[in-house]
């Protein structure tokens, strides 16, 4: 990019050159070799358009999930915890194996146990992880010996990966009412997501993930 000085203005492309303005100043710069058309149909460009498909829907998918969880994840106290959730929704995708290249989902990595178990291992920033104090069988918690969390909020999640929707459902339990408490079965499909959120007596998040 160069600035000019003429006494024609000049406004947009000559040859290769396109010419405008910017804060003030006559700016000359080289065409970019970026096509539009040509990113869309040239088959050269192939690798690009499947990353770049992928990428989108990662992003879409880890926003998704983060606005779903929004009150809690303030209070990770992480600033670069979009940037590490991004990256395991794209590890997660990884594992679709049942789709083509450029079409491979969170939705289907999930469906793996790899996929599962990238997810429960999420770190939430400063806050331990739930599976440290708590598992899950059959709609059944567990509570370790250690973990002296006085309530549980458990949040059920559905997700639609070509609407790109969640539909959720939460559920707050006490310890001291129920020693392995039963949650319900919002849902009827088998592939969902449970994440936990322990607070201790002063109403403070403890732990939290995905379990």
């Amino acid at each position: 990019m160069a600035t000019y000085e003429s006494v024609i203005k000049i406004t947009g492309a000559v040859g290769d050159l396109v010419f405008y303005t910017l804060n003030g100043k006559n700016v000359v710069r080289k065409k970019s070799g970026f096509n539009k058309a040509a990113f869309k149909k040239n088959p050269s460009y192939e690798k690009v358009r499947q990353n770049s498909s992928e990428f989108g829907h990662c992003s879409k998918m880890g926003k998704m999930i983060r606005k779903s969880l929004e009150v809690y994840i303030k209070e990770t106290g992480d600033p670069l915890l979009y940037q590490k959730f991004a990256k395991v929704m794209t590890a997660i995708k990884d594992l679709d194996t049942t789709s083509e290249r450029g079409k491979r989902t969170v939705e289907n990595g999930l469906k793996t146990e790899e996929g599962r178990k990238l997810l429960r291992d999420f770190q939430w920033g400063t806050v331990r992880k739930v599976s440290d104090c708590v598992r899950m069988e059959d709609q059944v918690l567990y509570k370790n010996d250690h973990c002296t969390s006085e309530y549980t909020m458990i949040m059920t999640m559905k997700l639609d990966s070509e609407d790109y929707n969640i539909e959720s459902n939460e559920e707050i339990i006490s310890w001291n009412t129920q020693q392995n408490p039963s949650f319900k079965k919002y849902f009827s499909e088998d592939d969902l997501l449970y994440f936990i959120a322990l607070k201790d007596e002063n109403d403070k998040i403890t732990h939290m993930g995905f379990v």
